[in-house]
């Protein structure tokens, strides 16, 4: 039960548990104009100035202390101010050894806790009261994130200084830090575990724990190596800040004249040097230092030898070459020369703004009326050190000179009138395209050439006459970017590639025997694909449909459309598999058809690089992608990458394979040709440079003739001979034969696609100017 101050004065005892003293001591609470009541309410300013009441627990008594005579000065009720009791409380805490907490300032105190105190009473060496205090152990019962993290407290004490103690510093509270685990024990510990995020293998100084990175600090050190930029509103290309000028500012440290000691001999100087003079000529001072007797002796027993004493001339080398002698001077170099050697002003002048490399002497004719009027030569010394070069440089001994004509030095290649024949001059043109030819192909008969562009039709024309024998228009707002016949003899059918769609054509030019069995190889598709869909539910993703009824009644027969459009269409040699690009597909981008089946699959979703143009191998169940900067050959049968060809372009356009398989061409827009030997190295086996613009198309002759052509932006076609042998001794044997010119460059566009006939060596080439010209 708590006590009371009381007003009057009666007896006060303070029974402290924090102190330790016996239960005897009966404990006091204060209630006054600083404290607050029991129930929580704080007093009136007027009760608190009547005084304080002490009240004793009941069935307690209290022994008699001298200090309740000081509150227990009469038996009356005193009245006594804050500084007084205050005075009295202090006077009570030094006696009992203890301390009691100040009163707050403010008009209410909560209720204290009775808690054990954390500190010990002593006395020090001199007497007086030490404190000891208990060591702080803070506790975090909470889950909460934001408790503070141990860190150690030693600053700037280098770890080295704790080699020999178990801890490696102390926490805020005091606490010492134990060292963290090393060796054996931490690398156990490693390996039963897996490495962290953020681990870097370093130790943090200031903790003695392994060092590791933030989210945010990995991330940094992701976009520095990157080479990105490391934060938001960091600008690399600040204006540079001139902090110096780059004039140079010439004047002098002080605007003062210049003193008149600086002009005149010192006094003091001149004195010293006399003295020293004088010291000279009456032997006091020597310039060098006499040699002693010992020396004279020693000197005089050195054995000393004459190297060119007995030396005999010897004759000069069969090979020897004089030095050079410098020629006599001529007239120019007299000092009285005749009017005619003299220059004017016009010669003076040029041989000024000449290099001195350039001029033809390397001084001015001058006339002098004698010879003591004659000043001196300002290249004396460089004249003359130039001519000791040339005596130390000069040849000594002849040598024989093997003398190799650079002509013998190149390959001997045949006459280009013995590697006829080729094509070399315009047989036939192909008018009826109101734009740009985008494509062309013949067909494997040499019969027919059919041509698609950009004003969304494809003809078909008569090889030989240049007549147009069929024509058909896909839709006006895109081009016809490619068209390419079925191989093989047993079928006329045509591919086309509108925008994003792929159509097959039947033209009528063909016979009734041969559009049939056309017609029956487009229709078995139809029924797979009805039998499939009614065996599994899942609908292809890009189903093959029959075309609009006008495009219908003009023999076209199927259409399937992709996400992008097709650029390029390539044959399997057995005409039932068809391959398609579209550069800008992405996943999509090589898709491969089959016409049986009816059915686009897309077996290349994860490819690299942005696709170009594909092609299948002549003989083999090999795939050519040629991407931006490489050349890519699959395995379709083991499904797996067999070689990545580098041509070194920076842009491919189109790649040809040779009819045996084992060498491919690829053209590039950065004007170069490249042959590759998928026998020898990924590198190109020979590099071409033709052409001054851009090359869009290459094609290998596929009848067996040893040719191959380019056509380029600059509207030339240049024709190549190119003889490929079994021998893997021997390589193969490029010859340039001929340039063909005839198409016009239009809008920075020249000839943009060639194809070979079959059986002849003839080539078909289409242009920018809207038309297609027959090479023969």
């Amino acid at each position: 039960m708590a006590q009371k101050r009381k007003v009057s004065g009666t007896e006060s005892t303070a029974k402290s548990e924090e102190s330790g003293e016996d239960a005897s001591d009966s404990g006091i609470e204060l209630n006054g104009p600083f404290f607050s009541s029991d129930d929580g309410s704080d007093l009136d300013t007027e009760d608190s100035t009547e005084g304080f009441e002490m009240t004793e627990e009941e069935g307690d008594e209290e022994e008699p202390d001298e200090s309740d005579d000081l509150l227990d000065d009469s038996e009356d009720d005193v009245n006594l101010t804050d500084e007084e009791v205050e005075a009295l409380l202090s006077r009570r805490r030094r006696e009992l050894g203890n301390t009691i907490e100040e009163e707050p300032d403010t008009k209410t105190y909560p209720e204290l806790e009775e808690d054990e105190p954390n500190y010990e009473i002593t006395t020090d060496a001199n007497g007086g009261i030490r404190y000891i205090y208990k060591e702080i152990d803070p506790v975090y019962d909470s889950d909460d994130s934001d408790a503070p993290v141990t860190k150690n407290t030693i600053g700037n004490i280098p770890l080295s200084f704790y080699d020999m103690y178990p801890h490696i510093g102390y926490d805020i509270s005091g606490k010492k830090l134990a060292r963290p685990a090393k060796g054996d024990a931490l690398d156990s510990m490693l390996e039963s575990i897996e490495i962290p995020k953020g681990w870097t293998g370093l130790m943090d100084p200031a903790t003695g724990k392994p060092l590791e990175l933030s989210q945010d600090e990995l991330q940094l050190l992701k976009q520095i190596q990157l080479d990105e930029i490391p934060g938001d509103g960091y600008n690399p290309y600040e204006p540079t800040v001139e902090w110096f000028t780059s004039k140079v500012e010439q004047m002098p440290l002080s605007a003062a004249p210049e003193p008149k000691r600086r002009f005149v001999k010192s006094r003091a100087e001149r004195k010293l040097i006399m003295r020293i003079v004088k010291g000279i000529k009456e032997g006091r001072i020597k310039p060098y230092k006499e040699p002693s007797a010992e020396d004279q002796e020693e000197e005089e027993f050195v054995p000393r030898y004459d190297l060119w004493a007995n030396e005999a001339p010897r004759p000069d080398h069969i090979m020897n070459i004089p030095a050079p002698k410098l020629p006599p001077p001529s007239h120019e170099a007299s000092y009285h020369p005749p009017p005619e050697y003299l220059p004017d002003e016009e010669e003076k002048k040029e041989w000024e703004e000449a290099d001195e490399e350039d001029r033809k002497t390397p001084f001015l004719p001058r006339d002098h009326s004698s010879l003591r009027k004659v000043g001196a030569y300002a290249h004396f010394v460089k004249d003359v050190f130039e001519r000791c070069l040339d005596l130390y440089l000069a040849p000594r001994v002849r040598r024989s000179k093997l003398n190799i004509d650079p002509e013998s030095l190149l390959p001997k290649l045949p006459s280009v009138e013995e590697l006829r024949p080729f094509p070399s001059v315009s047989s036939s043109i192909f008018r009826g395209h109101s734009g740009r030819v985008r494509s062309l192909d013949v067909d494997p008969s040499g019969q027919w050439v059919a041509t698609g562009g950009e004003d969304g039709t494809i003809r078909v024309w008569e090889l030989q006459t240049g007549h147009q024998t069929w024509a058909i228009k896909l839709g006006a707002d895109e081009a016809v970017n490619a068209v390419s016949w079925r191989p093989g003899h047993d079928a006329f059918i045509l591919a086309a590639a509108h925008a994003e769609s792929l159509y097959m054509l039947i033209p009528p030019l063909c016979s009734p025997e041969l559009e049939e069995a056309s017609h029956t190889i487009l229709d078995a598709g139809w029924g797979y694909s009805s039998t499939s869909s009614t065996t599994t539910t899942k609908k292809p993703q890009y189903p093959w449909i029959r075309p609009s009824a006008a495009l219908s009644a003009k023999q076209t027969y199927t259409k399937t459309t992709l996400r992008s459009t097709i650029k390029s269409i390539s044959w399997h040699r057995r005409g039932n598999y068809l391959s398609t690009v579209s550069p800008s597909g992405q996943s999509s981008a090589v898709a491969i058809h089959t016409l049986s089946k009816h059915l686009t699959q897309f077996p290349f979703p994860r490819l690299k690089g942005l696709p170009q143009t594909a092609s299948f191998h002549p003989n083999k169940p090999h795939f050519f992608i040629a991407t931006q900067r490489t050349i890519k050959i699959y395995d379709l049968t083991q499904q797996l990458l067999l070689k990545t060809l580098q041509p070194g372009a920076r842009w491919l356009s189109s790649i040809s394979i040779h009819p045996g398989g084992d060498n491919v061409l690829a053209s590039s827009y950065d004007r170069r040709l490249l042959w590759h030997d998928l026998d020898l190295d990924n590198k190109p086996y020979k590099t071409l440079r033709y052409h001054d613009k851009a090359i869009r198309s290459v094609a290998f002759h596929p009848g067996g003739f040893p040719l191959f052509v380019d056509a380029s932006d600059d509207g030339t076609l240049q024709v190549f001979h190119g003889s490929v042998v079994g021998d893997l001794m021997e390589n193969a044997k490029i010859v340039p034969l001929k340039m063909l010119r005839g198409h016009k460059v239009t809008g920075a566009l020249g000839v943009l696609d060639v194809g070979w006939d079959p059986g002849r060596p003839w080539c078909v080439s289409v242009g920018a100017d809207g038309l297609g010209r027959l090479w023969v």
